[in-house]
């Protein structure tokens, strides 16, 4: 990895000042200088020049009255991984270790001392490559261990990894079986924390692995491997998505976890980069209704023991949900009622259609596939269909979801008919924001319409004027 990046770079400096102080201090670099607000990237021929760069220029050379910053450049998809070590000695000297440990592995190391005051347990965040994380990781064991030699220390110190919830299904397997194939393999013993411990501020799992410090190195490799390729296929699946369902902040969903743990910006279950808004006259997102259909023995999962997850997942989507009684004693299906703006259904949907997967209610290989159902309004079912079926067909092939409005519906009191749409998580979302769409566009008629009647002027005869006398 020969990629630098210099920060701390004043707005002032250029490409020709950079190449004047590499020029000064001797440092080769195989190409030219990209420079950004505040910071700058260049690439060295190997990684003697890169290591020299570091050693001679980081924080050692001012340019524009500033003190240079260099480093490695780490790509974003590789930055970080947050580790947990448990039993750490309290007289232990952290910046010593963390030197060590910058030293062996080349990485980044947070230590994040003054979090949970009095604790025996203190995260330790590594940005660095996988390869960089997994060798600091096996240093930060190794270091612990001589500490606990050396303060005669008996207890077991267990290798912790931080992992969003979302991925721990994904690494369990069917059944299991990736995490005992895991620890086949490795000669380990790897526990991972209830679901009872997630909170809507701490929705990370912990994964404890027990065994020798060379076992639990190999595993924490396989571990992050596991994760790791369950966010690339989930990457590839949003990028897909993401020029179809423009103008939704993805952010503002929270469904990210702030800090990718295991190893860098590492998220699964993610939902589409946004999707199109519907908002009424005083600028709030306007609240929606959806009926989502999940396996009636899946029920007791998505309520959680005594409504706990539940009701965590209504406050984290920030949306209304409940489940509606079953419709007979042998029905297979239960009726999910979520109502909230569209960026709660977002948040909603996709925990659930997650939790499923998590749950093995679908095969390993098997996509989550439920359907949904949105009311509206009688007069604009055929806006929905289309003529001819033809913006329902557009539809269906844009979103790749099964959308259907039934015919010859009864109104409700309400005036209104169902949609029923049908399909895995993003084609489904896809297909929802579209018919709002739809919907809002007919919402903008009407008002408009309403309005022109309003500015014409009455008709109809006019009295008579009065004669003078």
């Amino acid at each position: 990895m020969n990629k630098l990046y210099i920060g701390n770079v004043s707005a002032e400096a250029s490409e020709e000042d950079f190449e004047t102080i590499f020029e000064q201090w001797k440092i080769p670099h195989s190409g030219p200088f990209l420079v950004k607000t505040g910071y700058a990237f260049v690439d060295c021929p190997d990684e003697k020049a890169a290591m020299k760069a570091i050693d001679v220029l980081s924080g050692k050379v001012e340019l524009h009255g500033k003190v240079l910053e260099v480093e490695h450049s780490v790509p974003k998809r590789q930055r970080s991984c947050k580790l947990q070590i448990r039993n750490i000695p309290p007289h232990m000297q952290w910046e010593v270790s963390a030197n060590r440990l910058l030293t062996a592995s080349r990485a980044g190391i947070d230590i994040h001392r003054k979090e949970n005051a009095g604790a025996a347990e203190k995260p330790i965040t590594i940005h660095s490559t996988p390869e960089g994380c997994s060798n600091a990781c096996k240093t930060i064991m190794d270091i612990m261990q001589k500490e606990a030699l050396d303060t005669k220390f008996t207890e077991e110190i267990p290798l912790k990894i931080l992992a969003h919830n979302s991925f721990v299904g994904r690494l369990i397997g069917k059944e299991g079986r990736n995490l005992k194939k895991i620890e086949q393999e490795t000669g380990t013993k790897i526990t991972i924390s209830p679901l009872q411990d997630l909170t809507l501020y701490n929705p990370e799992r912990t994964i404890t692995v027990k065994g020798s410090i060379e076992a639990c190195a190999k595993a924490e490799e396989e571990v992050m491997k596991k994760i790791r390729e369950s966010y690339e296929s989930d990457m590839a699946a949003m990028n897909l998505q993401s020029n179809l369902i423009p103008g939704l902040n993805l952010n503002a969903l929270g469904l990210f976890p702030t800090t990718a743990t295991g190893m860098g910006p590492s998220m699964s279950n993610i939902t589409p980069p946004g999707a199109h808004t519907v908002y009424i006259q005083q600028g709030h997102p306007e609240s929606e209704t959806v009926h989502l259909f999940i396996p009636a023995l899946a029920v007791g999962a998505i309520i959680g023991k005594q409504g706990q997850h539940i009701k965590q997942l209504s406050h984290f989507a920030g949306a209304s949900i409940k489940i509606a009684p079953a419709e007979g004693m042998d029905a297979k299906q239960r009726m999910v009622i979520i109502v909230g703006p569209p960026e709660a259904q977002f948040k909603a949907q996709c925990r659930i259609f997650g939790k499923l997967k998590e749950e093995n209610f679908f095969g390993p290989k098997e996509e989550v596939k439920l359907e949904a159902h949105i009311k509206v309004p009688a007069f604009a079912a055929g806006r929905v269909i289309g003529k001819g079926g033809k913006t329902v067909n557009e539809l269906q092939n844009l979103t790749c979801a099964e959308v259907v409005v039934p015919r010859d519906q009864t109104p409700d009191e309400n005036d209104q008919v169902i949609v029923k749409i049908s399909g895995h998580f993003f084609a489904c979302q896809l297909a929802q924001r579209k018919i709002q769409e739809i919907l809002a566009q007919v919402r903008r008629q009407q008002q408009q319409q309403q309005q022109q009647q309003q500015l014409k002027p009455a008709s109809g005869p006019q009295p008579p004027m009065p004669r003078r006398k």
